[in-house]
């Protein structure tokens, strides 16, 4: 006759706490948080067309030091200089929304100790500056941002909502808006697209007249010299 096997209590329990310790959960959906949380619709709008949504997903799912993501609301892209966005291509919107990324979990408290500048996705830093328990600057070398409020702080994903785009220096710093120099301006004798003008031109036979001058003073006392004398 079989008999079956039963397990106690204890070893049952024990049992499904090592199952729930050797699982692996799995990493948070930065784009999930973004639509819970509204107002970030632009965002999410660009993280789609420019794939870097997916990026950060893959990067979610193999890292050990975690991600943190400073999200700009959809007002903070309203209030960026018309046609900003359009300007960029779209290598150079992915590298503006990678600036928003730095590869490592930071909480309000760890920002207190982080050490300047702050690697992020992109080829720029940031530097940060604690103003309290719950409060940072970022400082981009274009603008700088105040941070206040956190969105999601549940490692290995942080989220900090922004209400301003921060603009990395590679991009929008002084060597990419410097206006450009205005057009020289004409040369003397060039007026009117460049048409030397009557004065100019009849500065040369005044000077032709006054070369030939002495040569004609000349001439004229040889031939009175000779009437005298002849």
């Amino acid at each position: 006759m079989a008999r079956t096997m039963r397990l106690s209590p204890a070893l049952a329990l024990f049992f499904l706490a090592l199952l729930a310790a050797t699982a692996t959960a799995a990493p948070p959906s930065l784009t999930g948080i973004l639509a819970k949380a509204g107002q970030y619709t632009r965002l999410l709008q660009l993280l789609n067309e420019t794939q870097v949504g997916i990026s950060i997903q893959n990067q979610l799912n193999n890292t050990y030091d975690g991600i943190t993501v400073f999200a700009p609301t959809d007002n903070a892209f309203a209030n960026l200089k018309p046609g900003t966005l359009n300007d960029l291509t779209q290598e150079t919107k992915v590298e503006l929304l990678n600036f928003h990324v730095v590869p490592k979990f930071y909480t309000f408290d760890t920002f207190q100790t982080a050490s300047n500048p702050l690697r992020t996705n992109s080829p720029s830093t940031l530097n940060v500056t604690a103003l309290g328990s719950q409060q940072f600057n970022l400082s981009t070398g274009v603008n700088t941002v105040t941070v206040t409020n956190a969105i999601n702080i549940t490692s290995p994903l942080a989220v900090y909502s922004l209400d301003a785009v921060l603009l990395p220096y590679n991009l929008f710093g002084a060597n990419r808006t410097a206006p450009a120099p205005p057009p020289a301006a004409p040369g003397p004798g060039k007026a009117d697209g460049g048409k030397t003008t009557n004065a100019t031109a009849a500065q040369p036979s005044a000077n032709s007249a006054a070369a030939r001058a002495p040569g004609l003073v000349t001439a004229a006392a040889l031939l009175l010299g000779t009437a005298l004398f002849s």
